[in-house]
């Protein structure tokens, strides 16, 4: 069986990391800097991987590109909790917590850089 794992990249890698583990809930598993730079990493959220990069000079991040380029989503436990818990953290809430017709219960954010993220819940 395979696994996904996607990479999304940074320019400010250190940041992106910090706001990943306060909003989000991930877990750092690595960090390769150099130079203050942070090349390379790997979050954890419970059994799945985002691994992380320095893209380059010619990089636009999503913020600066002024528009998403691709959206991440996470399956939760509580996804009212975990939406607490990322506005607390100061996540650019981009959809508050709705109950979908097929079944789910899901908000969206945005990180630091702009990247979008989707985190839903089953419900019963």
């Amino acid at each position: 069986m395979g696994r996904i794992a996607p990479y999304l990249l940074y320019e400010d890698g250190a940041a992106a990391i910090d706001f990943l583990t306060r909003a989000f809930g991930f877990e750092e598993v690595m960090r390769m800097d150099e130079g203050g730079i942070v090349n390379h990493a790997e979050v954890r959220l419970g059994d799945d991987s985002l691994m992380l990069g320095y893209p380059g000079a010619d990089y636009k991040n999503p913020r600066n590109a002024d528009h998403a380029t691709a959206l991440v989503h996470v399956y939760v436990d509580d996804v009212d909790a975990h939406f607490e818990q990322a506005k607390a953290a100061g996540a650019e809430i981009h959809m508050e917590p709705i109950s979908t017709d097929y079944g789910s219960r899901d908000y969206s954010a945005r990180d630091l850089e702009g990247n979008l993220w989707s985190f839903g819940t089953y419900e019963p």
